[in-house]
């Protein structure tokens, strides 16, 4: 999917899947030519991009062929995983920003921290270069970056008069979507475990889903700054009808709008397509802003998905991979990615290359404070177990707030010191 938010999974090293990999570029051949292997994951960028790119970098290197391999996004842990612990691995790798973390715990990835100056670290999007470094080394670069925002009906805000340019706070935000829940439409469509909205929430609270101290990871959602964020999001998702038992894929938020009785969802930007291709009636009546802040000049916190681009320590060519790496995340071609897919570029200077773009220059106001997940390979256990969703049911649905909420941290402390 191009908005795909990746969240780190558990990943095995499966000797088996080293035949998938794929032997490695040849060398530099008799012409002094040298080729660099290139994985990129699936709708990462259009075949139009990539080949306008290609063209471009092999003229401006005339020395350096590129060879780019389109990635399914199923099971690519496990096969970066493969390719980290063979002879065989490509130059360059794009990974979820939150996949960051394992790979380097392995020793599997090159350490990049001398070389972020050269290429724009200064002013990385946070949530992409916070994951893509591990114990204080910088091995992830910064490659493109999607958030959720708020999608509304204009016109059912058109008939309760209300102007969403002006909604910029939480409570502003709680008394437009109170004037929409009637009639019998729902004022939002809220499902009960969209824990990544949650996260934003308690991130605004100066929360956080877990927290480290002496090398240890302790959950942190009973803590009253987090306890305040699933207050918020409890009040929220009471305006109107969303099941308090599933999340945004049961069933898919997308076709529940689609139907015509919602005037919001919390979603990448790219939702809106999926609900006009359901409701064709709907083209032209979807519009987006970013998700509202506790105060009217700074946004609301969001979890930043997207990738980053790596270099395995054995990649046959390190010194073309970073020359690679420095023109597609460099000025020129993050602009046109950025409107080619409608992504926020990795840089916070460059937001207004998608000013014209309205669903991905809500994304870049909200990037501006965009986070992630706790960076700690442990974090993959607790996503595949996510007691996060259990406590938000359970707390949507009567329970202790606390109680629930140290129960769940519990859960999260022993998922990621599993390992240790």
């Amino acid at each position: 999917m191009k908005y795909r938010l990746l969240a780190g999974g558990s990943v095995l090293v499966l000797t088996a899947a080293l035949s998938a990999c794929g032997p490695p570029s040849d060398s530099a051949g008799g012409d002094g030519r040298t080729t660099v292997d290139v994985w990129l994951m699936r709708d990462s960028v259009s075949d139009t991009f990539q080949k306008e790119f290609t063209a471009d970098f092999e003229k401006r290197h005339p020395k350096i062929d590129v060879k780019i391999q389109i990635q399914e996004w199923d099971g690519i842990g496990q096969k970066i995983t493969a390719a980290l612990a063979s002879n065989d691995a490509p130059d360059v790798i794009e990974a979820g920003n939150t996949q960051v973390a394992q790979f380097a715990e392995s020793g599997g990835l090159l350490d990049l921290s001398d070389r972020t100056d050269e290429l724009n670290g200064e002013d990385w999007l946070s949530g992409l270069a916070e994951p893509g470094a591990y114990e204080g080394k910088q091995y992830g670069i910064p490659y493109y970056a999607a958030n959720r925002v708020v999608i509304h009906r204009t016109d059912l805000f058109e008939k309760a008069g209300i102007d969403a340019t002006t909604i910029k706070t939480r409570e502003q935000w709680i008394d437009a979507t109170a004037k929409l829940n009637k009639g019998g439409t729902q004022g939002i469509y809220l499902p009960g475990q969209l824990w990544y909205a949650l996260a934003g929430f308690i991130w605004d609270e100066g929360g956080d889903l877990a927290t480290e101290s002496g090398g240890k990871w302790s959950g942190a959602l009973d803590t009253p700054e987090a306890l305040r964020g699933m207050a918020f999001y409890e009040e929220l998702q009471a305006l109107g009808k969303g099941p308090k038992d599933s999340d945004e894929d049961d069933p898919p938020q997308a076709e529940v709008m689609a139907q015509g009785q919602v005037a919001q969802v919390i979603s990448t930007p790219g939702g809106a397509n999926v609900i006009v291709e359901k409701n064709p009636e709907l083209k032209g009546k979807l519009a987006f802003f970013p998700i509202p802040g506790k105060t009217a000049g700074t946004p609301g916190s969001v979890f930043t998905g997207g990738s980053d681009l790596v270099v395995p320590a054995a990649a046959a060519h390190p010194d073309e991979a970073l020359t690679f790496i420095k023109e597609l995340t460099g000025d020129e071609w993050q602009k046109k990615l950025a409107v080619a897919m409608s992504y926020v570029p990795n840089r916070t200077s460059l937001a207004p290359a998608v000013a014209g773009d309205p669903g991905a220059a809500a994304m870049a106001v909200g990037a501006a404070n965009g986070h992630a997940t706790p960076n700690t390979p442990g974090w993959a256990a607790v996503e595949a177990e996510n007691p996060i969703k259990d406590y938000m049911t359970a707390v949507l649905t009567g329970g202790d707030p606390a109680k629930e909420a140290a129960k769940a941290s519990q859960d999260i402390t022993r998922a990621m010191n599993a390992g240790s």
